[in-house]
């Protein structure tokens, strides 16, 4: 929480801000974090719901105290690059924000559109981005990329590389690397007292798609002594596949298919496992930029073990166990040494939840982007 001198001199701060993500609840902890700073008056505009190739996300009302959250239609609810917002205009004249805070990629029409309406109304932009490949995009995502870049006042980058990203392809104003959220440490905390007596228990969360890796894991597993079991939770073109593939490895019962949970359920399914993997794979098109169930795990006290791909490195830094991309057998020696090693699970467990205090909670994210607002404001 920055102290009575770092706020001093900042005056009314006025921010709406435009964020699709913000329709899951746990991510909303944050705004409340944010509204609570120094003169922030804030605003979030939301869709009633995003749909993506998960399905529908109906919008969660979990934290939502101390700040407006305002719910606009959205034409082209799903498609990512061309989404916008009915009304937003009027919503903008009447609030006359200072700062507009676009939480989305500097080529979408919907940064676009908020971008054009700020400079109607004489407000300072800022966007968001994850990508940490140079893609280049055809008209018209090139001309609006290139407009948001010359009116933004300043770009948030959620990894190193979506940074080094930004200065190729033309971006010149200030970037400071952030997350686009952290978590909750209160709710993402670890179980109180030691675990219940369990099989020794390997988690893996997410889309269930080639770049996630969860093959790799599957047979990383299958070489595993001793008593363990596997939960897989997601969903998406591979479940069909990759419950084959148990079924190929011998893996039988000890592989077990979730679906999907509600973002405040997640806290519980983490504190049933002794390890989470993310075994991300790089591809072509696609790298991994930050990998969310890494923290959140973290937070709860679970250790983890995650690929040397794209952000998963910085993020784990000396709190886990890393192994090269595609290694199944290097994954199955982290695996077994955590399986063998009470003693070091406890340590990355505790060295996980440190990290995430120190780094990754909503509150140190609000913080670092109120010190945002205020360099843009003419205040830092």
């Amino acid at each position: 929480m920055p102290t009575e001198e770092e706020a001093g001199g900042l005056g009314q701060m006025r921010v709406l801000m435009i964020s699709k993500a913000c329709v899951v609840g746990t991510y909303q902890r944050k705004l409340e974090e944010l509204a609570r700073l120094p003169e922030v008056d804030l605003t979030v505009v939301v869709p009633p719901f995003w749909r993506d190739a998960r399905g529908v996300l109906p919008l969660e009302r979990v934290y939502t105290e101390g700040y407006a959250l305002q719910v606009l239609p959205m034409r082209f609810n799903g498609h990512f690059h061309i989404h916008f917002y009915q009304d937003l205009g009027s919503l903008m004249r009447a609030l006359r924000p200072q700062i507009v805070h676009a939480d989305e990629e500097p080529y979408n029409l919907a940064t676009f559109q908020a971008t054009w309406w700020a400079r109607r109304i004489g407000a300072q932009v800022l966007f968001f981005t994850w990508q940490n490949l140079d893609r280049r995009y055809p008209p018209p995502f090139s001309w609006m990329e290139r407009y948001v870049y010359r009116a933004a006042a300043h770009a948030l980058a959620g990894n190193q590389e979506a940074a080094e990203v930004l200065r190729r392809k033309g971006y010149r104003g200030p970037i400071t690397v952030l997350p686009q959220f952290g978590v909750d440490p209160d709710r993402f905390a670890p179980a109180p007292g030691p675990p219940p007596e369990r099989p020794f228990t390997i988690g893996f969360a997410g889309r269930l798609v080639p770049e996630k890796g969860a093959d790799l894991l599957l047979r990383a597993a299958a070489g595993l002594p001793g008593t363990w079991r596997v939960r897989v939770l997601g969903e998406g073109p591979l479940r069909e596949s990759l419950q084959a593939l148990a079924q190929d490895l011998g893996l039988g019962g000890r592989v077990a298919f979730e679906a999907p949970l509600p973002s405040t359920e997640m806290p519980a399914w983490y504190r049933g496992l002794d390890v989470l993997v993310l075994p991300s794979r790089t591809r072509p098109n696609w790298k991994e930029q930050f990998g969310r169930v890494l923290v959140e795990a973290m937070a709860c006290g679970v250790p983890v073990v995650g690929a040397r791909s794209g952000e998963i490195p910085h993020v784990i830094g000396e709190a886990g166990l890393l192994f090269p991309e595609g290694d199944v057998v290097a994954l199955r020696e982290a695996l077994s040494r955590l399986q063998a090693d009470p003693a070091l699970r406890r340590r990355l467990a505790q060295a996980g939840r440190e990290r995430v205090l120190a780094q990754f909670t909503q509150a140190r994210i609000a913080a670092k982007t109120w010190e945002v607002y205020r360099e843009v404001l003419g205040a830092g």
